[in-house]
């Protein structure tokens, strides 16, 4: 039932209006009417994830072929005919970045050469995100001058092979979206994170929420208010990337339980000594809420070893290996906030409505 029906004082055509405005606002709960004109294809980097997209889409899979020549250049055929049609290329910055990258400018560039409408790249994790700003973080001691912004290369490489649009999700830094000349749409894991919360910690009214450094404290302060309880943050120092010198610990995390959230986490040294900080403080139990589990070199090891009641990442970035080799590592799903934007994008809808609702 719409709230307009409790709108003392509107005459009929306002309250038309807001029938309307509040009906276009809602989200699609089944996604079963027919979408004309759209193709979606999979790259190589999260098949997983495509799949699930277009299921709740109700629509198939785009025919593709890609491969390697011997000389390890990468081939990519579209099996189907894209003229006139509103594609959608999905392809996230996991697993072989540099080779699942070059596959993704590829098919953006095929599809745009072969009369595509408009090309829209469906990016869950941005690659080269982290590589926002001038930073001595990639190669430790070498002077800030001379080390490159990479994630403006990728937004330039991106929109001379022919996007016209971007879709991803919880962007390192935000500032990223300016690095374009077309639309960015930057989904956010809050809504389905705060979810997940409520149906999973018992115990989430006494909790405080935790960012592992000062550069996520709006992260954290946006999940706390939203749940009426208070943050918490630690201050980090790094001697050079991946490796943190000292933390402290700011608020007070006593005989509570504490929830990290981070954006993402790679090595996980900096989450697991954060744990470690905040059990130390006195803190009842230690969840880490992730949105991008990239989990390299010792990072499964370090999580088997810590202190975690759970490590909960989205599947933006693919987590079955992950998941079978350290238990406490669990999944919340976003396909359902990218198969929504991609419909609301496809016919033309805001895509506001999910930067603080899950859909469905």
């Amino acid at each position: 039932m719409s709230d307009t029906k409790f709108m003392p004082g509107l005459s009929d055509s306002v309250r038309a209006r807001s029938l309307i405005r509040a009906n276009l606002e809602k989200p699609s709960i089944v996604l079963q009417s027919r979408m004309p004109n759209i193709k979606i294809f999979s790259g190589s980097s999260h098949p997983d994830l495509a799949q699930r997209i277009v299921d709740r889409l109700g629509i198939d899979l785009g025919k593709v072929v890609t491969k390697k020549f011997s000389n390890l250049e990468t081939c990519v055929e579209i099996g189907e005919s894209v003229r006139g049609e509103d594609v959608y290329i999905i392809q996230s910055g996991s697993g072989e970045i540099n080779d699942n990258l070059m596959e993704m400018l590829i098919m953006i560039n095929a599809c745009k050469i072969a009369s595509a409408s408009r090309v829209t790249a469906v990016i869950p994790c941005f690659p080269y995100a982290r590589q926002d700003k001038k930073d001595k973080d990639c190669v430790p001691d070498m002077y800030t001058s001379r080390a490159p912004i990479s994630a403006k290369l990728v937004a330039n490489m991106l929109s001379v092979a022919g996007a016209d649009h971007i879709i991803t999700m919880d962007l390192h830094a935000s500032q990223i979206q300016g690095f374009f000349d077309i639309p960015v749409d930057n989904l956010y894991a809050e809504p389905a994170v705060l979810k997940w919360i409520k149906e999973n910690i018992p115990e989430w009214k006494n909790s405080i929420i935790v960012s592992p450094d000062a550069g996520g404290a709006k992260r954290v302060t946006s999940i706390a208010d939203r749940l009426n309880v208070e943050f918490a943050l630690i201050h980090k120092e790094r001697k050079k990337a991946n490796e943190v010198a000292a933390m402290v610990l700011v608020g007070d995390v006593k005989d509570r339980v504490a929830i990290l959230v981070d954006d993402m986490a790679d090595t996980c040294g900096t989450i697991c000594h954060a744990a470690e900080k905040l059990l130390e403080a006195g803190s009842t139990k230690v969840y880490a809420i992730l949105t991008h589990g990239i989990f390299s070199g010792p990072a499964i090891s370090r999580i088997n070893n810590a202190c975690f009641e759970a490590v909960v990442v989205t599947n933006t970035i693919p987590q079955d290996g992950h998941m079978k080799d350290c238990p406490k590592i669990q999944m919340i799903d976003v396909s359902m906030m990218f198969a929504e934007a991609v419909r609301r994008t496809h016919n033309g809808e805001s895509v506001s409505y999910l930067f603080s609702n899950v859909p469905y």
